[in-house]
């Protein structure tokens, strides 16, 4: 029996071993040097641990009383560790809830006139919206205006990459032009195509929910969506007025929006590890851009074709939104709120960008999911401590118009936009549920979205072997931002 208890041993340290092995590669391919000599000293000392137990073994130490009860201790220990952090803790009911499951009082739907990008790209000063507006918002006025006066936000003269980080800029509106193109009443609210559009109104196209959940969720990931959700529309995420106007269409300004879809549709396009890891220099907005017409490019496409089956849809994207996307994430089980925002997905941490169609179309709906994001968040603070212009609380989740829910400062973080010349991203980049998704991470992340103690255990590792402040990285000579 000893023999069989002393190979179980023997397996499971070289396992260890083999996982911190793991670790070790990973870091180097993530360029973290912190990271690496970390790691190396981590393997190196499991490797020692594995030798001086095979050594012993060989001795016979362990057939000595001692050695039978240090043994006997390091099992105990195992059993009782492996118990402890691999075990489900309690789930947190409210998140299975969803959005719902953190309403405490009324909510009143967002005004989309409000919101700062809509402000600050929409209103022109010396317009009669711009006057309409800033007589029944006073208290925005001085904020905008000094916003308006210093240009940008992004890519102004100022830009944190100087000259070196022109073809980044260049790139990035490039990218921009996509959603801009898709954002038209065509492409955004579609009709059948005029082929088809006789045949659809005598022949109504026979609809299977199940099925039709099937070929929507397969269609959009082939377009290059990596995640799609689907949930019933909660008005309460729908806005309540029109406030961004991209196409002259001035008519629409201040409208009521009267959404009477049913479902929404949800999809999270990844951000590439790479480009990310670069904020808040340039290359992250050549990634932000491209992940906006990404979802333009699956949203125009899921609308027309639903509209093309005789059915309503429209497409909410970077230059269309008719609802917010993240309480619609979080209601059709993508992930959950995060302290910085973001959507936080149990893959790809909130290296994300959302959008989404909403549509009267029979569909199957998706549930809400609990990954521990809470609780992590309230454990790690990262990016409030990491958060330069200091526009993430540090404090508990508050109640923000009947939402129990963490609200960032808009207005001190567009303003750190515009100093530098970037979406920044630093949040997202300091995110310990941003690593690049490697075994070793993904080992972890199954067990923090199963366990508090882990969630406890790996958030101080984090800060050990990538610091609490970790530095950016250079990201791919294609969009090297320095000489």
């Amino acid at each position: 029996m000893l023999i069989g208890f002393l190979i179980l041993g023997a397996v499971g340290l070289a396992v260890q071993a083999l996982i911190g092995l793991s670790f070790l590669i990973s870091s180097i391919w993530e360029n973290e040097k912190r990271a690496t000599t970390f790691a190396w000293v981590q393997f190196i000392g499991m490797v020692l641990l594995l030798a001086v137990y095979l050594y012993l073994a060989k001795i016979g130490f362990f057939n000595t009383p001692a050695g039978g009860w240090l043994l006997g201790a390091g099992y105990i220990v195992t059993i009782l560790g492996l118990i402890f952090f691999l075990r489900k803790t309690a789930a947190n009911t409210k998140a299975l809830e969803g959005t719902k499951g953190n309403i405490v009082d009324t909510v009143n739907r967002f005004d989309e006139r409000e919101v700062l990008f809509a402000r600050n790209r929409s209103l022109r000063p010396g317009s009669p919206q711009y006057d309409i507006f800033y007589k029944e918002h006073p208290e925005y006025k001085t904020f905008d205006d000094a916003r308006r006066a210093k240009g940008g936000p992004m890519g102004h003269p100022g830009i944190i990459d100087g000259v070196h980080g022109t073809h980044n800029v260049a790139m990035m509106f490039g990218g921009s032009s996509i959603p801009q193109f898709l954002g038209v009443p065509d492409c955004v609210n579609p009709k059948p195509h005029f082929s088809i559009a006789d045949q659809i109104a005598k022949n109504p196209v026979k609809i299977d929910p199940t099925d039709m959940t099937l070929r929507i969720k397969g269609f959009a990931k082939r377009l290059g969506a990596a995640m799609v959700g689907i949930t019933e529309l909660n008005q309460n995420w729908v806005y309540s007025h029109r406030g961004e106007i991209f196409h002259e269409n001035w008519e629409d300004w201040g409208q009521e929006i009267n959404l009477d879809h049913k479902y929404a549709i949800v999809f999270a396009e990844e951000m590439e590890f790479d480009l990310v890891q670069t904020a808040p220099h340039t290359p992250t907005n050549i990634e932000s851009m491209y992940n906006y017409a990404q979802g333009a490019f699956i949203t125009s496409q899921v609308a027309a074709y639903i509209a093309n089956l005789g059915y309503n849809a429209s497409a909410n994207h970077l230059r269309h939104y008719d609802a917010l996307m993240v309480p619609l994430a979080v209601d059709a089980g993508l992930g959950e709120l995060s302290r910085m925002g973001y959507l936080l997905t149990k893959d790809l941490g909130p290296r994300i960008r959302l959008s989404a169609v909403t549509t009267d179309i029979p569909l199957v709906t998706d549930k809400p999911v609990d990954i521990g994001a809470e609780d992590f968040c309230k454990i790690c603070k990262k990016c409030a401590r990491c958060c330069p212009s200091q526009s993430i609380p540090l404090d508990d989740p508050q109640v923000v118009n009947g939402t129990r829910r963490w609200t960032i400062n808009a207005q001190t973080c567009f303003d750190y936009w515009g100093k530098i010349g970037t979406d920044c991203n630093i949040c997202m980049r300091v995110c310990p549920w941003s690593h690049a998704r490697t075994f070793p991470h993904r080992l972890i992340v199954s067990m923090i979205t199963r366990n508090a103690a882990a969630r406890r255990l790996f958030n101080i590792m984090d800060d050990i072997f990538y610091g609490k402040k970790p530095k950016s990285q250079k990201g791919p000579d294609w969009a090297r931002f320095s000489p």
